[in-house]
């Protein structure tokens, strides 16, 4: 059954959010404190968001199903993963085409739906996601379609996944195999292209401005953000720690602990967009981090 959310009071500021899953909502299997809170908020509210991943083994539904285990109530609609971007993606450049698939449900699921066939001879495009199949029977037979010039496709070039038991490896070390190999370079949809992440903003019905991603991930969701001139939130519960960020040359507009500490001060705001003052011009801060953040962007 559809959980029931009160509309409560409208937002006079259009505002969305971009919102990575692992490391910002759960870590493996385990519920962030306050990120079904903050979720249920923003549905309340009538606040858009899209929960963003670049794991491309899950279809939106398995990734609904693993929220409401953990207590977090969203519909399909609310998810948009690297899958998704990618088959949409081919469908734009060559529609009706082929692809022979290193990957696992999700991204099959995605292909098919946006009128790909998969194949094991002659593909259009070699495309390559997560998963736990790959081996070198695979690498040879895909280096053997390149060569004969099926374009490379990635659903991301991540180079490891998180799981319970520490890293595994992920879709870019297997993408890096065959661009050794095939001597090319793959094309990636994934976060931090702006492939997937202006789709995502567009299905939000946001202009740029509007649009603030929330991830623990420097190098995707963060750069990705930057790069496209939404606003940017780090979450510390992830993969980033404080220090981490003296290492790179761009930086979050703000810092929070996590989802919990962010609420807190929308809440202060009654969860109008955070980058306005009530006049209704735009107020961005650059590396501010929660100790700051009242005196300052968030003020």
């Amino acid at each position: 059954m559809t959980p029931f959310f009160p509309l409560l009071e409208r937002q006079d500021v259009r505002h969305g959010y971009l919102i990575d899953m692992d490391g910002v909502l759960y870590r493996g299997s385990e519920l962030i404190p306050g990120a079904n809170d903050f979720i249920e908020q923003l549905r309340a509210r009538s606040i858009p968001f899209r929960l963003l991943t670049n794991n491309s083994q899950r279809t939106r539904r398995d990734v609904v199903a693993k929220l409401s285990r953990l207590g977090i109530d969203v519909e399909e609609e609310h998810v948009f993963t690297s899958a998704m971007a990618t088959a949409r993606f081919l469908a734009q450049q060559k529609p009706g085409g082929t692809a022979f698939v290193i990957g696992e449900g999700g991204l099959l699921t995605a292909l098919h739906q946006n009128g790909y066939a998969v194949v094991d001879h002659d593909p259009d495009y070699v495309v390559v996601g997560e998963g736990r199949t790959f081996n070198l029977e695979l690498v040879e037979a895909a280096v053997r379609m390149i060569l004969r010039g099926a374009k490379l496709i990635a659903t991301n070039l991540d180079p490891n996944c998180p799981t319970n038991h520490g890293l595994r490896p992920g879709c870019g070390a297997m993408v890096a195999m065959l661009e050794s190999a095939a001597a090319v370079k793959a094309f990636s949809v994934g976060k931090p292209s702006p492939v997937m992440m202006r789709a995502a903003r567009k299905e939000l019905g946001l202009s740029t401005d509007e649009t603030t991603i929330i991830g623990d991930t420097m190098e995707t969701d963060i750069l990705g953000g930057v790069q496209l001139g939404f606003h940017t939130v780090l979450v510390l519960s992830g993969g980033t720690s404080q220090e981490d960020l003296q290492r790179y040359t761009f930086g979050p507009e703000v810092v929070v602990d996590s989802l919990a500490e962010f609420s807190v001060v929308l809440e202060k705001k009654n969860w109008q967009s955070p980058w306005r003052e009530a006049n209704g011009r735009a107020r961005v801060g650059e590396g501010v981090s929660l100790h700051h953040a009242h005196q300052a962007v968030l003020a």
